[in-house]
């Protein structure tokens, strides 16, 4: 017998004494499962990962043949989606594409774009193993806060993008992301630093990098909230 039907055989039989003494519900963490997946001695199989990103593929041509705005879908240059891991612990969503995000068709290239890199480096990862994405797909014009309506629009890509990724922690970066994941109208600045949940995902609210260029001091304050993030995923920051 190797070791994978030994742990399966204790484990049928932990639950069938469990089940005797009354018990007759067990939860599971998706930590504890990626524990017990990590132990598999190599070369041990493993049930693969889903893959994502055919669904995440469709779900991005639907987005790019949305004509859902009629101001929004006749000024854009790009239906900026989303970029990163489909399989990301990590999920970080803004408010909208900026003007070099609409030229690029890839969220957050701009100069808010790389101070959120040097934080996502400074947590110890990359932009390619989390997930980055915003509210809204397509540029308002003069770079105006969405209005309701388009934000209504445009809700459902971002859900299905939450749903397909499944992260461990949401990164609401600013008022506008905030509000529409938890429909609340308080500021960013009385609820950035605590924790909420969306669907049973923990959701961090920070302030936007944009705010960041305006307001350097707040950075501090932002630090502070990833931090946070990082305990919550078990992790530290690249520094130590």
């Amino acid at each position: 017998m190797n070791s994978l039907d030994s742990v399966i055989d204790e484990t049928i039989k932990a639950l069938e004494d469990l089940k005797r003494s009354g018990v007759t519900h067990v939860e599971v963490s998706r930590d504890t499962l990626e524990q017990l997946g990590s132990r598999l001695a190599p070369g041990e199989v493993t049930r693969p990962a889903a893959d994502n990103t055919a669904e995440m593929k469709r779900a991005e041509a639907d987005a790019k043949a949305c004509t859902k705005c009629a101001e929004l879908s006749r000024c854009r240059h790009s239906v900026v989606f989303g970029v990163g891991n489909v399989q990301a612990e990590l999920m970080f969503i803004g408010e909208a594409p900026g003007a070099d995000e609409d030229a690029q068709g890839e969220p957050f290239v701009g100069r808010a774009g790389q101070l959120l890199t040097k934080i996502i480096e400074a947590m110890g990862f990359t932009r390619d193993n989390v997930y980055i994405t915003n509210i809204i797909k397509c540029r308002p014009p003069q770079n105006r806060t969405p209005l309701p309506d388009e934000v209504t629009n445009c809700l459902p890509y971002v859900l299905q993008q939450i749903e397909l990724i499944q992260p461990k922690v949401i990164v609401a970066l600013g008022a506008t992301a905030l509000r529409a994941l938890l429909d609340v109208q308080l500021g960013i600045t009385k609820m950035r630093g605590h924790w909420y949940t969306f669907r049973e995902i923990p959701i961090m609210p920070t302030f936007h990098p944009a705010y960041l260029l305006r307001n350097p001091a707040a950075k501090r304050e932002v630090w502070d909230d990833m931090k946070a993030v990082l305990d919550k995923l078990g992790r530290k920051p690249r520094d130590g």
